[in-house]
């Protein structure tokens, strides 16, 4: 009988010769398929054993040559398989010897080359100790991987794998053994890999893990800053005649805006914006920009914030009580009695901060009663806060009409507050172990009116103003109140439909966002130097230094608010616990998704899948997972008949409904935005 072993694409077969061509014979397997070979294919023509029985005999044998003896048995010229069988074996090496020969050639490329089908040239000796080397290195590395997945398995975090926990969860290298330890010990222990780890005691604070994955992702290089020193304003800008005062939060140490009002009951007001000017002193491509352009945004989370400069220089630009201080003012004069605008001017001076008032100690004092003078205004600047609070009202409803609904604040902002054991705020970075409280703050109370009205304004008059001028900035538009359409940041002024103005920058926040001083930098090129503002503004038309920024801030921006709603979240699911929360009042949204009535909270709950959006509910919690940042919950009773219309929860993206409802996201494979309002008052 006349049989044959062949090679089909890197496999080695053996059947029966049924017929033979010229180029090509026919063999018939085992199996009873035949197929048709190549006759420069056929390796290896036999009599006996059978097909089956060669192929069995030669694999067992094949594992018994010494590759390194065969090495050195082999011609140095090229040679075949049956002349290696006749010089390791015997010069009678029959077809089973042969094949033998034949696989365990193939299976040792770095002993042997492959030539030609069957043909074979040894390795340099260099190579194969190379080879031999790296395979040793493999064996070794095999056993680490399989010692360490034990140790994981068994309770216990390898000091490798603790060092790279983050870069394994989020950013994997496949390849490293530290990965493919913890994907085995996934496997063998049947568990997912952060239950694993956390058993392991990889993760001993879940707070610190989503800080310190924070850090790792973002800030690769740590939070500090090198050694920089503020440049003093070299101009000699004059004093305004204005006594302006600030409004922000206690924490707040950035302070960007100041506020002045002049001529209060001679008919014509002129309302002052006054912006903190670190433009006048930083240059574009100097030290200072290079690190805040590659902070872009100061990150702000409860108790603790990275900001984009460093304290000290902040301290030399922002607007703090008692200093004249270089500023950016934009002056916009009002009929008193009418509020209709009659000018505006933008100038660059010192402006004397005779105040910096803080939001916690005056919101309860400084009421729309009282601003209105239906009661008693017993605090600073209340002739001054009265017509800014009548001017916000005002512009807000002027927006309204180009907006062509009303703005809905509904639903409250949330402010979070710290204290350690001691009672204290935090001195440094939290522990995550806090006393955590949380109060309602709603927008569009009159402070938080008073001062987003007022940088509207000054961002909406200062777009239109620099594109008059010919000089490009950065702008945020939006085509419309459509659900899904986004606002979106580009270098020419577009209307802005959320807002109901016609054009938006940022420019009001210089010493805490990036794109605000780059069009600090344009405005004042405009103030200093007018219609020939576009050949000495840092920036030019078409400039692709401003589309580049405008990328890097997006993806920046995006990932700190995506940090700062994760953390918040964190921190709310700590109040639950501490304040031992048992059940919670909630808005049904979609999908089973509901909102807590007086927290900052959108989770799922069982049963609620099925009820109509906007359908009051009372959900029990059961349990929260402060690493996956999870909530275990289900509808406990259903509070009201009809569902109530959410306006502005209508108004939402899907994407904002869900904003830090789901699991926490791996990178590892083992087969998570709910921004602050346009020109909303930045948190501390």
């Amino acid at each position: 009988m006349n049989y044959a072993l062949f090679d089909d694409a890197g496999k080695f077969l053996a059947g029966r010769v049924m017929s033979e061509a010229d180029s090509s014979i026919q063999v018939e397997l085992d199996s009873g398929k035949r197929v048709k070979v190549k006759s420069s294919h056929v390796l290896l023509r036999f009599e006996k054993p059978l097909p089956a029985e060669l192929i069995a005999q030669a694999q067992a044998l094949a594992r018994e040559i010494d590759l390194d003896l065969a090495w050195e048995f082999a011609s140095e010229g090229e040679f075949g398989f049956a002349d290696l069988a006749r010089d390791y074996f015997d010069a009678s090496a029959g077809p089973v010897q042969q094949a033998a020969a034949l696989f365990r050639l193939f299976e040792a490329p770095h002993y042997f080359r492959r030539m030609a089908k069957g043909v074979f040239r040894k390795a340099p000796e260099e190579t194969v100790k190379a080879a031999l080397l790296g395979i040793e290195r493999k064996r070794l590395q095999a056993l680490q991987i399989q010692e360490w997945a034990g140790e994981l398995v068994a309770g216990t975090t390898p000091q490798p794998i603790r060092d790279q926990l983050y870069k394994i969860l989020f950013r994997p290298d496949k390849n490293a053994p530290e990965y493919k330890a913890v994907v085995e010990a996934s496997r063998q222990s049947q568990r997912s890999p952060l239950d694993l780890l956390k058993a392991a005691g990889a993760i001993t604070s879940p707070y610190q893990f989503h800080w310190r994955r924070f850090l790792f992702e973002e800030f690769g290089k740590g939070t500090g800053f090198p050694p920089l020193e503020a440049p003093p304003v070299k101009d000699e800008l004059p004093l305004a005649e204005v006594a302006a005062f600030s409004i922000d939060d206690s924490q707040t140490t950035e302070i960007d805006d100041a506020l002045s009002v002049r001529g209060l009951g001679t008919g014509t007001v002129v309302f002052g914006v006054h912006i903190a000017a670190p433009g006048l002193a930083i240059l574009p491509d100097s030290p200072i920009d290079k690190v805040a352009r590659d902070r872009l945004s100061t990150v702000y989370m409860p108790g603790w914030k990275i900001t984009m400069l460093p304290d000290a220089i902040v301290e030399k630009y922002t607007l703090a009580e008692g200093r004249d201080c270089p500023a950016l003012s934009l002056y916009v004069t009002f009929d008193e009695a009418t509020l209709e605008v009659k000018g505006s001017e933008t100038k660059v001076e010192r402006v004397p901060i005779v105040a910096n008032l803080r939001h916690d100690k005056l919101d309860a004092v400084v009421t729309e009663a009282s601003l209105l003078g239906d009661a008693p205004a017993d605090y600073a600047f209340a002739t001054e806060l009265a017509f800014a609070f009548r001017l916000a009202r005002h512009l807000k409803a002027l927006r309204e009409v180009v907006r062509g609904k009303p703005e809905n604040f509904n639903r409250p902002d949330y402010n979070f507050r710290l204290q350690t054991a001691d009672g204290q705020s935090p001195a440094s970075e939290p522990a995550g172990d806090e006393t955590v409280t949380i109060s309602e703050r709603r927008r569009g109370a009159p402070l938080d009116l008073i001062v987003s009205e007022a940088m509207i304004l000054a961002n909406s008059t200062w777009g239109g103003w620099i594109a008059e001028m010919g000089v490009p900035g950065i702008y945020r538009s939006q085509a419309s109140l459509a659900p899904g359409v986004k606002v979106r940041m580009g270098v020419k002024p577009a209307p802005h439909a959320g807002m109901g103005v016609a054009q938006y920058t940022w420019a009001t926040s210089p010493l805490r966002r990036y794109v605000d001083l780059v069009n600090q930098w344009q405005i004042i090129a405009c103030v200093r130097n007018g219609r020939m503002a576009p050949l000495s503004a840092p920036f030019k038309p078409k400039d692709a230094t401003l589309f580049s920024v405008i990328s890097s801030f997006d993806t920046a921006y995006a990932a700190y608010n995506g940090f700062q709603t994760g953390i918040e979240r964190f921190w709310t699911l700590r109040w639950l616990q501490q304040n031992g929360v048992a059940e919670l009042d909630a808005a049904v949204l979609k999908d089973g998704l509901v909102r807590a009535d007086t927290l900052p909270l959108v989770f799922k709950a069982a049963g609620c899948d099925g009820l109509p959006r906007g359908t009051h509910v009372r959900v029990r919690v059961d349990g929260v997972d402060l690493l996956t940042l999870d909530v275990h919950a289900r509808l406990v009773a259903r509070l009201d008949d009809e569902p109530a219309k959410d306006e502005a929860a209508a108004e939402e993206s899907d994407d904002a409904e869900e904003a830090g409802a789901g699991p926490l996201t791996l990178a590892i494979d083992v087969t998570e935005e709910t921004p602050p309002a346009e020109g909303a008052a930045t948190p501390a």
